[in-house]
């Protein structure tokens, strides 16, 4: 496996300096860029090689860019992800309504199960990205870009019924979103969540406005040596 550093500029490196940089990352297997200003503005310097990870653990490979989100703990993600479809437990035609998809992280598991998988993000890159993990892994899902902060009652992936529905938000959570979610009558919701707080405000009102039941909870620790965890929970209407 290899590795890729973005640098941070603020004035345009010398010769010297480029040279400096790509004898450390010869040295170190790492893959050098350079950011001149907004995320927008990363490019290799030199040659560079194409980031994947499997999702799973499984034979899926996805594709990212040095400025995508991925999980930084590999083996503890790859376990989260197969916890998240057992507990979801997607059989062949079920519909799957996942929210916060990012580039493919759960969708890819998701759709090679059989299921039929309606994939919402809000990063445009990332849904781009997230289409061509699929494309490349001999899958299909429908992905569409929506602002799950600020949703559109209208939009076109809202206005069917799912049997299930799989969400992993940042950590502000997903309370914006829960009331359309609800309205789309999954059976069974697995959320997972990097702040167990939000997760805590948030099956509260699944619970207390939304009908659904708490099944099961638990929390990972994907962050060693610091007071952060993934934590994952499963609701059943």
């Amino acid at each position: 496996d290899h590795g890729a550093l973005v640098v941070r500029v603020m004035e345009e490196p010398t010769e010297a300096d480029r040279a400096a940089l790509l004898a450390f990352g010869a040295a170190h297997d790492l893959d050098l860029y350079l950011q001149r200003g907004g995320p927008d503005s990363i490019t290799p310097l030199g040659e560079v090689r194409t980031l994947r990870y499997s999702p799973d653990g499984s034979g899926l490979q996805l594709e990212f860019a040095p400025n995508d989100f991925v999980q930084i703990n590999g083996p503890v993600a790859q376990a989260m992800v197969r916890q998240a479809l057992d507990w979801l437990a997607p059989q062949p035609g079920d519909t799957v309504l996942e929210l916060f998809a990012g580039l493919g992280n759960f969708t890819a598991p998701l759709a090679r199960s059989g299921a039929q998988v309606t994939a919402v993000e809000g990063e445009t890159a990332l849904v781009e990205h997230g289409r061509d993990n699929l494309r490349r892994n001999g899958l299909e899902a429908r992905y569409f870009r929506a602002d799950l902060f600020q949703p559109d009652e209208h939009a076109p992936w809202l206005q069917q019924r799912y049997d299930l529905a799989l969400l992993d938000p940042p950590r502000s959570g997903a309370r914006e979103i829960l009331p359309a979610l609800a309205r789309t009558r999954p059976r069974r919701i697995v959320y997972v969540s990097c702040h167990p707080g939000t997760l805590a405000r948030d099956a509260g009102i699944l619970v207390r406005e939304h009908g659904y039941h708490l099944r099961r909870a638990g929390v990972m620790d994907m962050f060693p040596h610091t007071a952060h965890v993934e934590s994952m929970a499963l609701f059943e209407i």
